[in-house]
């Protein structure tokens, strides 16, 4: 337990350093944010907010993770390699925003193409993988079971829900960064009392890093995470709870997720078959701030939620 303390003390310090470093570069490149032109307009404020901010914890965390395990430990690695994978991704659809100079970077069936793809490779690689397979557990129903090959098609699916959900949810300033930062601290404990103490170590960096990076991002924020720092958000999240064999307990820790994509999802539909909306916008953090919330106050509400949705999850082992 030490070294997962040690962990979250030395990414924090990192990434604090590495923000005071690399914001006055961004800002310097003019790598601002550009904001959704049918967004709240209270949000046009934010516009040259330098971007690309997943780079800090994206940085802190693995450094760190590389200074307390040996790089031949599979379970860390994956984990490294899909937050570098996905982030990837991120970073090419914030670059290509940079391009546009709007808010328009990847096309939804791009993004969905590569999402898909990256996903497929991770996925066969933990089906055959004898550390992980096909099994998973059933949160509050005490076993396991064995998908067999439709562990596949089910993982790769779980693999785009996750990332993004948390991409939908990076929607106001600290949002993603403070819900993150309790599901990865949920995660932390766990791994370590399911003895797989170097991803504990992992998830310990992570969360410490995101606290720093939440001196930059929390409102009004400095720095946004962008695409780049959402998406690896999620390929770490989904790629640990595989290792854990625990992808369903997502359900439960990420509420916040699943309540951000449910809500486009029914918004978008809702407005195709009838003309009409459910909410005052989508994702629901948005209509929330449409009803006269401040975003500090969202963002409180929704960590508090997520923090009462990770003790229920404990109560699932």
């Amino acid at each position: 337990m030490n070294s997962v303390i040690y962990s979250v003390l030395l990414s924090f310090v990192i990434a604090t350093v590495t923000g005071f470093l690399i914001i006055p570069v961004l800002k310097n490149l003019k790598l601002g944010q550009n904001i959704r032109e049918d967004g709240p307009k209270s949000h046009n404020i934010k516009t040259g907010t330098p971007t690309f901010g997943g780079i800090i914890f994206i940085f802190a965390s693995i450094i760190t993770i590389l200074i307390f395990t040996q790089r031949t430990n599979k379970e860390v690695m994956l984990v490294v390699y899909s937050s570098l994978a996905f982030g990837f991704i991120g970073f090419l659809d914030d670059g290509m925003k940079k391009l546009h100079k709007k808010n328009e970077g990847l096309t939804s069936k791009q993004k969905l193409f590569l999402l898909i793809a990256v996903s497929s490779i991770f996925s066969m690689y933990a089906y055959l993988n004898p550390s992980i397979g096909s099994i998973i557990m059933i949160p509050f129903a005490g076993r396991m079971i064995n998908l067999g090959v439709f562990y596949i098609p089910f993982i790769i699916f779980f693999y785009t829900a996750t990332t993004n959900g948390v991409n939908l949810t990076d929607g106001l300033d600290g949002l993603a960064a403070s819900v993150t930062l309790l599901v990865m601290t949920f995660f932390a404990l766990v791994s370590f009392g399911m003895g797989h103490y170097s991803l504990s170590i992992f998830c310990g960096a992570l969360s410490g890093a995101l606290l720093a990076f939440l001196r930059f991002n929390s409102y009004p924020a400095k720095i946004i995470m962008g695409d780049t720092g959402a998406l690896a958000l999620g390929g770490i999240i989904a790629t640990t709870a595989i290792i854990l064999k625990t992808p369903l307990i997502i359900v439960i820790v990420g509420g916040i997720y699943v309540l951000e994509v449910l809500s486009d999802i029914i918004q978008v539909t809702a407005f195709k078959l009838s003309g009409r909306r459910v909410f005052k916008m989508a994702p629901i953090h948005h209509s929330f701030e449409l009803s006269g919330w401040h975003e500090a106050k969202i963002v409180s509400v929704f960590s508090i939620v997520t923090a009462i949705l990770c003790l229920i999850a404990f109560l699932s082992f």
